[in-house]
């Protein structure tokens, strides 16, 4: 008599049952809000970065991201979730749209889709370790 322990096959179909748990889509939702939130506060530090407010303020170059003066812009970002895997980054102040496309007067100064690009890459390590994490805990 022999004994047959867990295989390479037992091991994949074990993996793939748990994509169908709750834990694995709590994870991904988890993972989602943990990567937006990496990119609101990377676009809080370039809004804060280096700037002055006051009377030594000076509005940022075109291109460039906004320079603090008052801190609304910065304290108005935050995540949301809308649904269970979505997670969104929301700056809300009333002109953090002008200020992140332009508008037909003032060039763009973008801080949040920058922010976005260089979170990128390491987004879906975050993802995966969270994933892994809970496929491991089923």
């Amino acid at each position: 008599m022999f004994a047959v322990g867990r295989g390479p096959r037992d091991t994949f179909r074990g993996r793939m049952h748990g994509y169908g748990s709750s834990g694995f889509w709590k994870a991904v939702g988890e993972g989602l809000y943990e990567c937006a939130d990496h990119v609101r506060a990377e676009a809080h530090r370039s809004i804060t970065a280096g700037s002055q407010s006051g009377k030594n303020h000076k509005p940022s170059a075109p291109g460039q991201p906004p320079n603090n003066d008052t801190r609304t812009l910065a304290d108005s970002g935050h995540v949301v979730q809308p649904g269970p895997t979505e997670a969104r980054v929301v700056f809300d102040a009333p002109y953090a749209d002008d200020l992140e496309f332009g508008t037909s007067k003032m060039a763009e100064r973008p801080f949040l889709r920058p922010a976005r690009d260089k979170f990128r890459p390491k987004a879906l390590e975050v993802l995966r370790k969270r994933i892994n994490a809970a496929l491991r805990t089923e």
